[in-house]
């Protein structure tokens, strides 16, 4: 069991000097990851919005050990290309520390439309399916090329690789009980389940997570080897034999990433800080 820090990149925690500060303090207080938000705006108009691959950057020079990355990465509002060089710059830069998450984005009048980008769900579904064989394909370091309804590469190498082989981990995210997210994530590296029955502050029951679960390996192709299982939750971080109860109740059931969700729905920044300092629910 891994345990990470989730944390906004917008509202108060559009900071991007606050953004760095939670990860230095994640790696002193024995964290295992740091994991940003990916919005460029918000529903709540004019909330300060950090870019997370320029605060990534920065992290990556202020950590040393500790895993960083995005979840989840709204894909299909981003041209691939460009999220393959950043990703693999940021991979190198870390030292091969970085994960990224992926989806459909959570808001299509907010990110989609308003910038004139199809919002339709469908849409933003094919394009994060070739998205994802993009990446891949980049990543690879050998001679790649596509044609699909929404992308064309022509021939090209992207150099250099990014450290981690075969590539960069790529979790999936899906809100339960769509199903079609997990038949997506059954085939690369990682899941990151939400359930429509939970709400931005709490945390799914052993039973829900364990039905997503089966239901994503019951589509994973032999031979893939194991998948990650990323949640996010809440603990109070005061009790620690609950919190590390709550956590192992879900580990039971498949859970390898704990996501500690930090964010103005739990308190200000000093509340993040506090946790993040109290260390994960460890045993």
């Amino acid at each position: 069991m891994r345990y990470a820090v989730g944390i906004p990149n917008v509202g108060d925690y559009g900071d991007p000097g606050l953004l760095v500060e939670l990860a230095r303090d994640a790696e002193a207080s024995g964290w295992d990851a740091v994991l940003l938000w990916d919005h460029v705006a918000y529903r709540r108009r004019g909330w300060p919005v950090a870019d997370p691959t320029v605060v990534l950057s920065a992290i990556a020079m202020a950590t040393s050990q500790v895993r960083i990355g995005m979840l989840a990465a709204a894909l299909p509002r981003r041209r691939p290309w460009k999220l393959a060089r950043e990703t693999a710059t940021l991979d190198q830069l870390s030292g091969g520390r970085l994960v990224l998450g992926v989806g459909l984005g959570s808001q299509a009048e907010e990110e989609y439309a308003a910038f004139g980008e199809d919002g339709d769900a469908r849409v933003r579904a094919r394009r994060l399916n070739a998205g994802l064989q993009i990446l891949d394909g980049l990543w690879s370091g050998a001679v790649f090329t596509y044609e699909g309804e929404h992308y064309r590469v022509d021939e090209t190498v992207f150099l250099p690789r990014p450290v981690q082989r075969p590539r960069i981990p790529l979790w999936v995210a899906g809100r339960w009980p769509n199903r079609a997210p997990f038949r997506r994530a059954a085939h690369w590296d990682g899941v990151v389940p939400t359930h429509a029955g939970v709400d931005h502050a709490g945390t799914m029951t052993p039973a829900q997570l364990d039905e997503i679960v089966r239901y994503t390996l019951a589509h994973r192709p032999a031979g893939l080897g194991p998948l990650e299982v990323v949640a996010e939750g809440h603990t109070g971080g005061r009790d620690r034999a609950a919190d590390h109860d709550r956590v192992a109740a879900l580990a039971a059931v498949g859970l390898t990433w704990w996501v500690e969700k930090l964010g103005w729905f739990h308190g200000p920044p000093s509340t993040a800080r506090d946790r993040v300092r109290a260390g994960p629910p460890r045993p």
